[in-house]
């Protein structure tokens, strides 16, 4: 009997100890960690969440939209909460364009706290599920980039990852302004995690629209006019600009072939370049402008020089022939430059000297950015004299042994269209212009005026020309490296540059087609995309024919 009252005994102290460990344990947490322990309920009961700023509009001159934002869903569960995997599979999959069986397997994976079923769906589906109020099934919305003229420069555009930041084109190189600052937002929750208010504690700022010098309609004829070059001629690509040479505004900036920027990771690196800005390339006789314009601004010869030209040139160890095989003639300077003689632009680059032509080609920009608004910007290769070979005069002149961009080709252009003086390009309005002059409006009038000489009788360009207007333009064919230290005898890039009306220049049209199948000269092949471009845009932009 005893022993029984000894254990009840200390069975009771035993009980008093655990009581007053649990009083102290409440009283410890009641004050000690009182603060603490509120906090970390509150935590649980309320969430910050971001609110996604809109995306500024990107539109063309006119403001055609190209890039806009509209609600789009993300569709998550937390599958544990699920409590008929197959039923809500099957009423969630026709709205999340997936199979009831691919849902239902994500949803049967009980374990899991949470899951993606679908992202960037369009609005109007997340706004049905939402509607649904499915246990475990939430729903976020945010703004989702799309282009509504599809693939229209889609190069020049770049794209938007899915986290909503710009990857690349002026979607990237814009950025800061286009993305505009994210929100906050608070979320009331209950014991079981339903969200049963939500407070705003900061409104998100919606980005600046970009309105760009883009003019659609005429970025669309540059596109159909590339494609019909893609169909005819099977290139592995092709490039046209166009420009305002009065302002440097970029009215086209095309690329073939066509990318989508909403589908922008799936498509060929190459595609995804833009390559008005981006190819370097060997020139060939579109350079001979320059070599030409040099020499008369130096003095050292004048339009109506002329030359008695052999059949071939030496010069080092480097043989220099026609593209035609010719007998010894008699030229001008303004007849070398309409008939595109190799023979006769290395006689002018030989009496320009290496010194002066190299200062004149860095004069005409290249080899350094024309800081173009564009991203991606290459910047060309022009080797200076230190580095010159014995023969380097021999292809130099010529637009061989250097590399430039279809950008900066433009904009040695521009500068004799409009009298020796050029305008920064670019593509977003409001940009700062910086003028420039690169040479004299004496040798400018020169120059473009035998560039006149190109698309008249005996000239190379007989496919630019455009019934009832004055052109002045250059082709070009350039043989593409080999990459052994030599050209390759069938690759090719053809190339016309030009402006009309030539006299008083509103559109100034470059044109690039890289690797040709077939015809390969820059008459047949990038003239006729010259002429086809031009055609549109003078009409269009009310540019009357000359009397």
């Amino acid at each position: 009997m005893r022993l029984v009252q000894r254990r009840i005994g200390l069975l009771f102290a035993l009980f008093l100890v655990l009581l007053l460990m649990a009083g102290g344990r409440a009283t410890w947490l009641g004050t000690v960690r009182a603060d603490g322990l509120r906090a970390h309920a509150r935590s649980q009961q309320v969430q910050q969440t971001s609110v996604p700023a809109r995306r500024g509009l990107i539109t063309d001159r006119h403001g055609t939209e190209l890039a806009v934002s509209e609600d789009s869903a993300t569709v998550y569960a937390n599958p544990f909460l699920i409590k008929d995997p197959a039923g809500t599979a099957a009423r969630l999959a026709p709205h999340l364009r997936r199979r009831p069986s691919e849902v239902e397997a994500t949803l049967a994976q009980r374990g899991k706290g949470f899951a993606f079923l679908a992202r960037q769906l369009d609005g109007a589906a997340g706004a049905a599920i939402q509607r649904m109020r499915i246990e475990g099934i939430g729903v976020e919305v945010a703004p989702k980039r799309v282009y509504p003229q599809r693939t229209l420069a889609g190069q020049l555009l770049g794209a938007v990852g899915t986290d909503g930041y710009g990857l690349s084109g002026l979607e990237q190189a814009h950025e800061r302004a286009l993305r505009g600052r994210d929100g906050e937002r608070k979320v009331v929750k209950d014991a079981l995690g339903k969200p049963v208010s939500i407070v705003e504690t900061e409104p998100a700022e919606s980005g600046r629209d970009l309105r760009l010098t883009i003019d659609a309609p005429i970025q669309e004829r540059a596109e159909a006019v590339l494609a019909d070059v893609g169909r005819k001629h099977a290139p592995k690509g092709a490039t046209a600009l166009v420009m305002d040479p009065r302002n440097g505004e970029i009215l086209a900036m095309a690329n073939w072939p066509p990318v989508d920027p909403e589908r922008f990771g799936g498509a060929p690196a190459y595609a995804r370049q833009n390559r008005a800005v981006a190819a370097n390339y060997e020139p060939g006789s579109t350079f001979k402008a320059f070599t030409v314009a040099g020499a008369l601004e130096e003095r050292t010869l004048d339009p109506e020089t002329t030359f008695d030209l052999p059949p071939t040139i030496t010069v080092a160890d480097r043989e220099i022939e026609e593209s035609h095989e010719r007998g010894p003639v008699t030229l001008s300077v303004a007849q070398i430059l309409a008939a595109s003689s190799n023979v006769g632009s290395v006689t002018i680059g030989l009496e320009l000297g290496s010194k002066r032509f190299d200062r004149w080609v860095r004069r005409f920009g290249f080899g350094e950015g024309t800081d173009v608004d564009v991203p991606g910007e290459a910047q060309g290769i022009v080797p200076p004299p230190s580095e010159y070979s014995g023969s380097s005069m021999g292809n130099l002149p010529l637009g061989q042994g250097l590399a430039v961009t279809p950008m900066q080709m433009a904009m040695g252009y521009q500068a004799v269209a409009m009298g020796g003086v050029t305008h920064t390009p670019h593509v977003a309005t409001g940009t700062r212009v910086r003028r420039k002059r690169v040479l004299s409006a004496r040798t400018a009038t020169q120059v473009s005026r035998m560039l006149e000489g190109v698309l008249g009788a005996g000239g190379t360009a007989q496919e630019a020309r455009v019934p009832g207007y004055r052109l002045a333009g250059k082709t070009g064919t350039a043989e593409k490296p080999d990459g052994l230290g030599g050209y390759s005898k069938t690759k090719f890039v053809s190339s016309f540059i030009g402006y009309a009306p030539a006299r008083h220049p509103r559109l100034l049209v470059a044109v690039m087609v890289d690797e040709p199948k077939g015809e390969i000269y820059g008459g047949l092949v990038a003239a006729p995309a010259f002429e086809k471009i031009v055609s549109f845009a003078l009409p269009y932009m009310r540019i009357p024919p000359e009397g």
